[in-house]
């Protein structure tokens, strides 16, 4: 199938695939959009079923961090990489190969960590290629973005809160987490600072006994989306949300960190139906790309924890937009982010008068 023909496919600038037989490499780089600059994004290991579901990935991925870094307002693309493969099978000469692959792109786009990579996988790609972000040894973290995606999901939790319950606080509610890696793990710890309930899973068992090291309550993966809770917090793969899911859903907002939370932009409205308000991932979870471009770019003179910080206000422009005209989230964030691509991240006057 072609991909001009994939139904993800949309108006991508570049799809470039490259397969290294030295190292087994077999990768895909999407460029989506670069308006705004070099497309920036991060570096994805799975293994895929099959090339097609890598290429559906890398597609929709890419979409999303133009989305993602527009709302965020960095004066950046979007663009993700996906290599396929098990990231418990990766070499050195697995992550050398994917820096010569950035490297051949010329600075069109510029990886950094995800789903089954890691800061020492982006530092090894650094010693093949400059066009990488998240090994900063001076951030506080020694690079690892993570922290501050954890961080940015609080605040646009908060916000979604308020807008879904109408309290201007999270504690004494119940958040249920789907995956607790680097980012959920993170985000548990937040939430149980701020007097939250929290409950989860994951099926790596190294990753549920960090949470309830933390104070979290660990249930069966099979059955956390049919218990109640006030808030369903995905933070594992993306399209966990599809009719059969969201039929079983017992909260009343979805608030996560998941890239492409939605198997199709139309359960949305099923959760609408369902008075189920869903907070747009790539408007809540920008706080790690944020933090990445910083590190990539520091003239910018980024201040990460103020930009973290304002996810909370583009969120609540995206729900009043909705609101206000009877439209999803999702489609509402959609609408805003390619209002900042189009005009240069110049701030519009207001996202209700658009």
């Amino acid at each position: 199938m072609s991909v001009f023909s994939n139904r993800n496919f949309d108006q991508h600038e570049n799809v470039v695939f490259h397969e290294c037989r030295a190292s087994g490499l077999k990768a895909i780089i999407a460029i989506h959009d670069s308006r705004l600059g070099p497309a920036m994004g991060g570096c994805r290991m799975f293994p895929y079923s099959s090339d097609e579901a890598a290429i559906n990935d890398v597609l929709r991925l890419s979409q999303g961090m133009t989305y993602k870094n527009a709302l965020a307002g960095l004066a950046i693309g979007g663009g993700k990489a996906v290599i396929i493969g098990n990231p418990r099978e990766a070499t050195a000469a697995t992550w050398g190969a994917m820096g010569d692959f950035v490297q051949s792109l010329s600075g069109r786009y510029i990886t950094a960590e995800d789903s089954g990579t890691s800061v020492s996988a982006m530092q090894l790609i650094a010693q093949r290629t400059p066009y990488v972000t998240g090994v900063s040894s001076t951030q506080a973290h020694q690079g690892d973005p993570s922290p501050s995606t954890a961080k940015g999901v609080y605040f646009a939790m908060k916000e979604s809160v308020r807008v879904r319950y109408g309290q201007n606080h999270l504690s004494g509610l119940t958040v249920g987490i789907q995956g607790f890696g680097n980012v959920g793990r993170h985000l548990c710890k937040l939430l149980i600072e701020a007097g939250v309930s929290v409950f989860g899973a994951d099926p790596n068992q190294d990753n549920a006994d960090s949470a309830r090291a933390l104070g979290a309550k660990i249930v069966d993966p099979g059955l956390l989306m049919t218990l109640p809770m006030d808030v369903f917090a995905p933070c594992a793969m993306g399209a966990i949300l599809n009719s059969d899911t969201v039929a079983k859903l017992q909260t009343g907002l979805v608030c996560g960190a998941a890239n492409n939370q939605l198997a199709t932009p139309d359960v949305e409205l099923e959760l609408m139906k369902r008075e189920i308000l869903y907070a747009p991932d790539f408007a809540v979870n920008s706080g790690g790309i944020i933090d990445a471009f910083s590190q990539y770019s520091p003239t910018a003179n980024i201040n990460v924890e103020q930009q973290i910080a304002e996810i909370s206000n583009t969120l609540a422009a995206v729900f009043d937009y909705a609101n206000a005209n009877g439209v999803t989230a999702g489609s509402a964030a959609v609408k805003l982010a390619k209002l900042r691509v189009e005009n240069g991240l110049t701030p519009e006057k207001s996202l209700l008068s658009a």
